[in-house]
């Protein structure tokens, strides 16, 4: 079964990383919940500079955990 981050069409192809608002989109969730998540530490993330990235073959690997 694939997950929403391969099938979500904000998502560009070739994209290593989201930003959270497409993040939240190709996972389901509102950007809220996403942020929420994050400061938990309950989904990975990545901090360049102030911008919040969140790798793809993370997010998918956590889905599937």
């Amino acid at each position: 079964m694939n997950s929403p981050v391969e099938n979500n069409p904000e998502q560009k192809a070739d994209a290593i990383a989201l930003r959270p608002r497409e993040a939240a989109a190709a996972l389901g969730i509102s950007e809220r919940t996403l942020w929420t998540l994050k400061d938990q530490g309950r989904v990975p993330f990545v901090k360049v500079g102030r911008v919040t990235l969140y790798p793809v073959k993370e997010l998918q690997a956590w889905l599937s955990a």
